[in-house]
């Protein structure tokens, strides 16, 4: 597949309502009602057989029953929403056939009804719009579901109403437990100051206790867990990380970036899997609700173990790509891919995960000049450049995917200099892993023929670029791996924190498309919500919510194009490009239905979405609760 990098065009945009001539339907009393949504119960009231339509597109029919059929709806392919589309298949139709998990024709009403026979279960849309599932690109459910189970800060207003929240959680749990949570955000408070010890101190009744900003780049501890931790005056700052000291040098309990951060987390009683199971659950239950079918996410090994035992029990209902962590040694990392079938649908080891900085929202993205509104600081970078580009050239040649946070420009740089060093001896991540050389610290690449964009390189976030960065990008095939719902908190101090210069070429979707760039859209969960629409409203519009906001306005992009990177683009970016993104036979059934059509809805309609229904594999996973039981006519 080429790699989908140019721009499609604002001018594609096209009526849904008026694509294709919708079909009378069924007597009534033949189908059932997808309006509520409810209960789908079997119709067996139709006996035919298959037959082959001129205008009918379909996947070879395999000798079995046509699990469901939906029709009478709206229903967006996927096809043509990028400029270079070759398919056959229109960009919309009215009706689908599934059989066994997959997509086996689209058409018309009339063409895939003639696919039905008794057992299959028929599905009337009522006009309703459906398109693919949303992929999320960039996610950690894991630590998004623990969140739900512990201090959870999300939105706090105030020093005084994270305390209270704090407060109530301690009140709940035994005598000498780790008081855990986060999403605390200071820059949404009116004193834009951070915590400190002390204030904690105040509320977590002798508790250790540690809390993450939303960003997870910085936490606040409380004198408890800096005791455990053996932080101290003396305590030096570990490379990569820094640990905020007072005029006298004594912590504040602030602590940035992982490197110090793991000083903390090491004596934190691991969880139990019981645990894990139930904080994934609860992500898992929130993706689907908000319509997202597959997340490439990055947690903890031990999370992903008990992924598996959630598959095995058939009870996995969300697609995973499953990163690991780029710092492990080159055999754990060969061992842990083989640890699971490669080509598994449902979940399966993704890229390797490496952080170059912080984040904007804590001051310790990377910047080739200092911030704006903080001079003498320049954000902290995590690696030693030589270091980083020996192990990304091992890895890569391996034949792992490597994809890099990189916030700041200076990380920007960092992150596309070690892909530079990686590609000379690298090999897609999907093809075989070339011999080792006898004599060779790496393994030697092949002369198989492939392009750098076969290699599927990403950077995830990348913010803030210098301009002559957009083409470095283009030239080394790197994949733009971003979140754009994160301007929509970042708007409000993003220049302040850059200045007017530099803000420029912030969050700048696009220029990333017109320098030929794949853009994949997700959300980083649970740093925003997995919310897709949200994503959608801010790549479109570049306003905050209220509407009161614009940030550098000539870098928002059409609805088509913010729908391509949030399906198909982040599907190509997991090398899912031929599974994933489309409703077109061969390609697995999963789909969602929603309250409005995001390519005709306006701006505030598109942020308040609703997901009404969300299939998975040809399975309804989520039905809105407020969809009514339903019933067949």
């Amino acid at each position: 597949m080429t790699p989908p990098a140019a721009r499609s065009p604002s001018a594609a945009s096209f009526s849904l309502s008026s694509t294709l001539p919708k079909s009378p339907p069924p007597p009534a009393a033949d189908i059932i009602s997808a309006r509520t949504l409810g209960t789908l119960h079997l119709v067996n009231l139709f006996r035919t057989t298959l037959l082959a339509a001129s205008t009918l597109a379909t996947a070879a029919l395999p000798a079995q029953t046509v699990d469901t059929i939906y029709f009478h709806g709206t229903i967006l392919t996927g096809a043509h929403l990028h400029k270079d589309d070759p398919s056959a298949t229109p960009p919309t139709v009215t009706a689908l056939a599934i059989a066994s998990g997959k997509i086996i024709a689209t058409g018309t009403d009339v063409e895939i009804l003639k696919l039905k026979t008794p057992q299959t279960k028929l599905i009337d849309l009522q006009n309703a719009f459906a398109m693919p599932g949303f992929n999320d690109a960039h996610t950690h459910i894991a630590n998004a579901g623990q969140q739900k189970l512990s201090a959870d800060l999300i939105g706090t207003t105030s020093l005084a109403d994270m305390q209270a929240r704090i407060k109530a959680y301690a009140a709940t749990t035994k005598p000498g437990t780790w008081l855990r949570g986060g999403g605390w955000d200071h820059t949404l408070w009116a004193s834009k100051t951070l915590p400190t010890r002390a204030d904690l101190d105040a509320v977590t009744a002798g508790h250790p206790a540690v809390f993450y900003r939303v960003d997870g780049h910085i936490v606040i501890a409380n004198t408890a867990a800096l005791a455990a931790a053996s932080i101290i005056p003396s305590t030096p700052d570990p490379e990569g990380g820094k640990i905020d000291r007072d005029g006298e040098g004594t912590p504040t309990g602030i602590v940035r970036e992982i490197p110090a951060i793991t000083l903390i987390e090491r004596k934190i009683p691991p969880l139990d899997n019981d645990t894990r199971r139930r904080a994934l659950q609860l992500s898992i239950a929130d993706a689907l609700a908000h319509g997202v079918t597959s997340v490439q996410d990055f947690s903890e090994w031990d999370d992903f173990l008990v992924l598996e035992e959630l598959e095995h029990a058939g009870k996995l209902k969300l697609r995973v790509s499953e990163w690991l962590d780029f710092n492990l040694p080159l055999p754990v990392l060969q061992q842990r891919r083989a640890s699971h079938p490669a080509d598994d649908p449902l979940l399966h080891i993704g890229m390797l995960k490496a952080f170059m900085d912080g984040s904007l929202g804590s001051r310790t993205a990377a910047l080739e000049e200092p911030y704006a509104d903080e001079p003498g600081n320049s954000g902290i970078p995590r690696y030693d450049e030589d270091k980083l580009n020996l192990m990304a050239t091992e890895r890569a040649a391996a034949g792992f995917q490597l994809g890099f946070h990189a916030i700041g420009d200076r990380a920007n740089e960092i992150a596309l200099n070690a892909f530079s060093a990686a590609e000379q001896t690298a090999v897609p991540a999907n093809h075989p892993t070339p011999p080792n050389h006898p004599d060779a610290a790496v393994v030697q690449a092949d002369s198989r023929d492939y392009t750098v964009a076969d290699l599927r390189l990403r950077i995830e976030h990348a913010q803030v670029l210098r301009p002559e960065d957009f083409d470095r990008f283009a030239r080394l095939g790197i994949i733009a791996s971003m979140q754009p719902s994160h301007l929509l908190t970042d708007m409000a101090w993003a220049t302040a924190r850059l200045g007017p210069e530099r803000a420029k070429s912030a969050y700048a979707w696009h220029s990333f498309l017109d320098h030929g760039v794949t853009l994949a859209f997700g959300t980083d969960y649970p740093v925003e919500s997995i919310n897709p629409f949200r994503g959608l409203y801010a790549a479109t519009t570049r306003q905050n919510e209220a509407g009161t906001q614009t940030f550098q306005p000539q870098e928002k992009i059409s609805i088509q194009e913010a729908l391509y990177a949030y399906t198909q683009a982040s599907a190509y970016a997991e090398f899912r490009d031929h599974q994933l993104g489309r409703l077109e036979p061969g390609y697995l059934a999963d789909f969602v239905v929603l309250d409005h059509d995001p390519t005709t809805a306006s701006p505030h309609q598109i942020l308040y979405t609703r997901v009404i229904q969300t299939i998975v594999n040809g399975e309804n996973v989520y039905t809105a609760p407020s969809a009514g039981s339903g019933s067949a006519h």
